[in-house]
């Protein structure tokens, strides 16, 4: 069963885009990842043109986010003044990061970008990632009690100014860094279409020293409306969000994101660590595949935009 998609001018396998927003969703849910590092190549794999599936991708991670936000809103592990000045930096992020989108596509360079950005960015997230889960799981299994630094252990992080408290999270912080680590997510949901959460979990865990129980949800609170707002800029000024896409991507997500909290909870943290490392690794090198293999069509013939 085809559907077509007016804004990526294509037909479309309906079931595929189906079971693609599921998967993404379900990860969502699982690692507390907003999933936008996964569909968006997932969809340029399906050759949905980049430009589409960086903005359309944005917009599935916000059903996905919500519905795991929830969840966590819930539980009593979201920390929304947290999550409310991750969400000003966010902001501010992603308006620099769509000026610069704009700006790629008027001089023919976005789709090269965005791989180039994909293939760096994964490779250099996962391979630490999984170098950190697997010492961890060594360590699990030889028994080794390893001491941590507390939860708001005083570093260098912690000793700049405009400190705030957030009970939620039991910690005082300043808030310069919650900031720039929102507008450094604000500026990749932008740029790539992702939520940031593959990098905003590890930062907020092992920079900032945020308790661990209360990352996830505070990550997927900010990632909701960060993405939303992308998702309307993108919109208005790129003409680029595929509602058709959108829609499916969407309703496929939220389904996915409830089985996926509920397996993610079964499972130990160096664990989910080590399979979300690997997801991102896998995806790194298929673009970095794509980079390098000659093309089977090494002339393409496109429309200019007006």
């Amino acid at each position: 069963m085809t559907v077509y998609l007016p804004i990526a001018e294509l037909s479309v396998n309906i079931f595929i885009i189906l079971g693609m927003g599921a998967a993404v969703g379900f990860l969502s849910g699982m690692f507390g990842v907003g999933g936008g590092f996964l569909i968006t190549p997932l969809l340029i794999f399906y050759n949905i043109p980049p430009v589409v599936a960086v903005a359309t991708g944005a917009n599935q991670v916000v059903a996905s986010s919500v519905s795991g936000a929830i969840t966590h809103f819930r539980r009593g592990t979201l920390d929304i003044k947290l999550g409310t000045v991750l969400l000003v930096g966010g902001l501010l992020g992603a308006t620099a990061g769509i000026w610069v989108f704009s700006w790629l596509r008027s001089i023919g360079q976005l789709d090269l970008f965005i791989a180039i950005l994909y293939v760096l960015l994964l490779g250099t997230v996962g391979t630490l990632m999984l170098n950190e889960s697997v010492r961890a799981m060594r360590r699990a299994a030889r028994q080794e009690q390893v001491t941590l630094k507390r939860p708001g252990h005083h570093s260098w992080v912690h000793r700049l100014p405009f400190k705030m408290r957030f009970k939620k999270s039991k910690i005082y912080l300043s808030a310069i860094p919650v900031v720039a680590l929102g507008f450094a997510i604000g500026v990749l949901t932008s740029v790539m279409g992702v939520g940031g959460g593959f990098i905003m979990v590890p930062a907020m865990i092992y920079l900032l020293r945020i308790p661990t129980n209360v990352v996830v949800g505070t990550s997927l609170f900010q990632i909701i409306f960060v993405t939303a707002y992308t998702t309307m800029v993108q919109a208005a000024t790129n003409y680029s969000v595929d509602i058709v896409l959108a829609t499916i991507l969407m309703v496929a997500g939220v389904i996915g994101a409830q089985y996926g909290v509920r397996v993610g909870q079964k499972l130990r943290g160096e664990q989910l660590r080590a399979l979300l490392a690997l997801l991102v690794l896998a995806v790194a090198l298929r673009l970095a595949v794509t980079l390098v293999v000659t093309p089977a069509d090494l002339y393409s013939v496109s429309v200019g935009s007006f």
